[in-house]
């Protein structure tokens, strides 16, 4: 017995020193891939998403009670909460007497609220659940979260692919004329309006690809799709932060930093799809792998 343990004892200490240690580049990874997890963690993450309500003109009631225009989920919520009013794009908040919403920590009765495209919107909050207006389009929505969804407290982790230095590949940014006007699909059927600065250039086992972010030149943005798609990756493609080229119009596309969109969580979330121009025709095995969930 003794002489077992003495030879895992030793078989441990081998495996010890044959093993690499961490490069600086694997443990930037592996800090970005932590950091990527801790805020998912967070009680308003995406994956506290629990409802998309659409406003129509006029009033819209709102609160748990089935008659509401607008049903939040059963559970800790007021049957009758109060209403939206949308009247010419503005919407209006009127909160019923009995009723405790709350905006930055104090009490409201009636507000106008900002949406999310102003980049500050309105955050009221009732009990666990706090909710915002979303504009797509021509279109307002409440979107609605819930700290103590059942999404959120069953998130352990996201499955990803091992990190691959290879998958670190150096681009060359090649800028438009001027700048163009990129139509882009979204997971709920409508279509959005963005700028393209350019295209990026690259390769990957000697085949030329290219894609067209998004972004400011400095903090360029891709959503892009590739052959993984619908089987280890989500079915509708990635998101990608590539920052901004140097002075010869270099970067690099870290493809083990490649994530999901917000729809992989929830079908609540209004993503964005990838362009034709932006599907690549081979597969991408880095980044985060599709994720599953009994919830959704």
């Amino acid at each position: 017995m003794k002489k077992i343990i003495q030879l895992l004892l030793i078989t441990s200490f081998l495996f010890s020193c044959t093993k690499e240690p961490d490069t600086p580049y694997i443990k930037s990874v592996k800090e970005f891939r932590s950091e990527r997890i801790r805020k998912l963690e967070q009680p308003n993450s995406w994956l506290s998403l629990v409802g998309l309500y659409w406003l129509k003109e006029g009033i819209n009631k709102f609160g748990s009670d089935k008659s509401n225009d607008l049903v939040f989920p059963e559970g800790n919520t007021s049957k009758f909460i109060g209403s939206f009013t949308l009247s010419n794009s503005v919407v209006t908040v009127d909160i019923n007497s009995d009723i405790k919403v709350t905006h930055n920590d104090s009490v409201i009765t009636s507000l106008v609220l900002q949406n999310d495209m102003s980049g500050k919107p309105t955050i009221l909050k009732h009990g666990s659940l706090s909710w915002y207006v979303i504009k797509r389009g021509e279109q307002y929505g409440i979107r609605l979260k819930d700290s103590e969804s059942e999404l959120l407290k069953e998130f352990v982790n996201i499955e990803m692919f091992q990190i691959d230095p290879e998958w670190k590949i150096e681009a060359k940014f090649v800028q438009y004329n001027e700048p163009k006007e990129v139509e882009i699909p979204t997971a709920i059927g409508t279509v959005e309006k963005g700028i393209a600065h350019g295209k990026l250039k690259f390769s990957i086992d000697n085949e030329e690809f290219s894609l067209e972010p998004l972004g400011d030149i400095k903090n360029l943005f891709l959503v892009f799709g590739d052959k993984t798609n619908g089987e280890e990756t989500y079915g509708a493609g990635r998101f990608l932060s590539v920052g901004g080229p140097d002075s010869t119009g270099k970067l690099f596309i870290d493809f083990n930093k490649a994530y999901n969109p917000p729809c992989v969580f929830t079908k609540y979330a209004t993503c964005p799809l990838p362009t034709k121009e932006n599907y690549l025709k081979t597969k991408i095995t880095a980044g985060e792998k599709n994720f599953h969930s009994a919830n959704y």
